[in-house]
């Protein structure tokens, strides 16, 4: 059986099986395709000792050499893949539903990859890195594969914990792997603000150094699109500002709210869209990042902004949205922009519904969860939390019925800061894992993780933008902390964004305990459920 995450869209099996040590070669035929042969082989090359150091132009009539197996990457031709299946939803980076289908084959002579682009190939090259890394054998197979959406994404919170360049890298790197396209970079919040905005330098003083300067964000930017991924940032407001009020206090807030426990009230201080000073800074920020971004999307943020009244709200919303389109960027924000308006250019990022709500709703339950009272919440805020939230339940009518794409980031299964389940947890494990999570949501297995349909109702297929996993980093110390919350949960979010729904459970915790080995190739750490047999 084969072990590809995400599982391909047709695969055909001989039976047969090679060896996949010894010396092994990475070439191309076409020299256009040397810049994505040289990435292809840093995908593949941790899970390939023997891999050449440097990929080759060979003709494709070249003789074989003896005792060396290759990968060859070659552009359409024989052989070549079938036309793509109809892609969902919008493409990340702008390029009208780039074609990444592709086809791969394995034998003993080695394994040849044949797309009609790029972007094809380097999806190949993750098939063939998790074919040569999960087992001592490579299995013969014919593999014909294209994607179900066309956004993939992966949403990480530096604001909160920062990631360091490198790690990031390392990010892009996993992302990539499985086939995912998407990497968003919450980059502001209440925590800190962790990239530098010209003539505004307060921002990032606090940050102590631990914050990305413009050439960092740009080498980012570089690296992830030879891989084909996007970076999409994310300047959270007017909401999430405190970090930006600590810097600059003269910035203009909305009034406290006149009720409400004081933790609430703390909270309850957007930018006033209003304020002139305010006005500037938005004006500032979104310009500069999105004048700093490569790629077609800037993240507006938009969520959670207590005790703004729905004319201020709208206001700011449509305030942030010009400044992105002004400097030749889309934007999209978190659901809540739907209330704003929508047109078809925009993407609302769908995370909350009340309907799937988990707050407790008497004292009675509040007291069966101390995991709530540990994070501070008490049933007079948990009661103006649902009562802020109740709006949320009409903003994907909202966007439908404005024209509007919904990126599907759904709170109860994508965001992967939701602790697991400490009854699969190794013994030894437990009190490292028992500190990682959100307290206030409930833990999963992994099972009801993977178990996530992409089907929401009220929304057609056709107004799906994509599928995006987030990790918010309340509990973060380290980059092995995150790595352990987003393995191995991430890899089945990527099976479902590339292949649709979820297929049966034994088949794909079968395939997903051989990854183990690809992770530790990496240098990542990942939670060892005693529900997996593990390699």
């Amino acid at each position: 059986m084969h072990r590809l995450i995400p599982r391909p869209s047709r695969c055909v099996a001989t039976g047969d099986s090679s060896p996949s040590g010894g010396r092994w070669l990475l070439t191309f035929a076409d020299q256009r395709l040397q810049t994505v042969a040289q990435t292809a082989r840093q995908l593949i090359a941790p899970d390939c000792p023997g891999l050449a150091p440097a990929a080759r132009f060979e003709p494709a009539d070249a003789l074989p050499e003896s005792g060396v197996s290759r990968i060859r990457l070659a552009l359409g031709g024989p052989g070549e893949p079938p036309g793509p299946a109809r892609v969902l939803g919008v493409d990340p980076a702008g390029q009208g539903g780039g074609d990444e289908s592709y086809g791969l084959t394995t034998s003993a002579g080695g394994i040849e990859c044949v797309a009609r682009t790029p972007r094809g190939l380097l999806r190949a090259a993750a098939s063939a890195a998790q074919l040569l890394g999960s087992s001592g054998q490579l299995a013969h197979l014919r593999v014909d594969d294209a994607p179900r959406y066309a956004w993939r994404g992966l949403m990480v919170d530096p604001a909160r914990h920062f990631i360091t360049p490198a790690d990031l890298r390392r990010l892009v790197d996993l992302v990539a792997l499985y086939k995912l396209n998407v990497l968003h970079l919450h980059l502001t919040d209440n925590q800190a603000w962790r990239i530098e905005v010209p003539g505004w330098p307060r921002l990032t003083e606090s940050c102590e150094g631990r914050c990305y300067s413009l050439a960092e964000f740009a080498d980012l930017q570089e690296y992830a699109a030879a891989r084909h991924v996007t970076v999409v940032p994310e300047i959270d407001l007017p909401g999430h500002c405190a970090a930006a009020v600590r810097a600059y206090p003269q910035l203009g807030v909305m009034p406290a709210s006149r009720s409400g426990p004081p933790g609430l009230a703390a909270m309850a201080r957007p930018l006033d869209p209003l304020d002139p000073a305010s006005r500037h800074f938005t004006a500032d920020a979104f310009a500069c990042i999105a004048g700093a971004t490569a790629g077609p999307y800037v993240h507006i943020g938009g969520d959670e902004s207590f005790g703004m009244s729905g004319e201020a709200f709208a206001g700011s919303v449509r305030h942030a949205r010009a400044c992105v389109r002004a400097a030749g960027r889309r934007p999209l924000g978190w659901q809540e922009t739907a209330r704003a308006g929508a047109g078809p250019d925009d993407i609302g990022q769908l995370w909350v519904d009340p309907q799937l709500g988990d707050l407790p709703r008497t004292q009675a339950e509040l007291d069966e969860r101390p995991e709530l009272a540990a994070a501070g919440l008490t049933m007079e805020l948990i009661g103006l939390l649902a009562g802020h939230f109740a709006a949320a339940g009409g903003d994907l009518a909202r966007a439908v019925a404005a024209g509007g794409s919904v990126l599907l980031s759904p709170q109860s299964h994508l965001y992967l800061d939701r602790p697991y389940d400490l009854a699969q947890a190794p013994a030894a494990d437990r009190d490292c894992l028992g500190r990682l999570g959100f307290r206030g949501y409930r833990p999963q297995d992994l099972r009801a993780a993977a178990a996530w349909r992409p089907e929401v109702p009220g929304l057609p297929a056709d107004r799906v933008a994509g599928v995006e996993a987030t990790l918010f980093g309340e509990s973060l110390q380290s980059f092995g902390d995150l790595c352990t919350l987003l393995l191995p949960r991430l890899p089945g979010v990527a099976e479902t964004a590339w292949s649709g729904p979820p297929g049966a459970w034994p088949g794909y915790r079968s395939r997903l305990g051989a990854h183990s080995a690809l992770w530790r190739r990496r240098g990542l750490r990942y939670f060892a459920a005693t529900s997996v047999a593990w390699a």
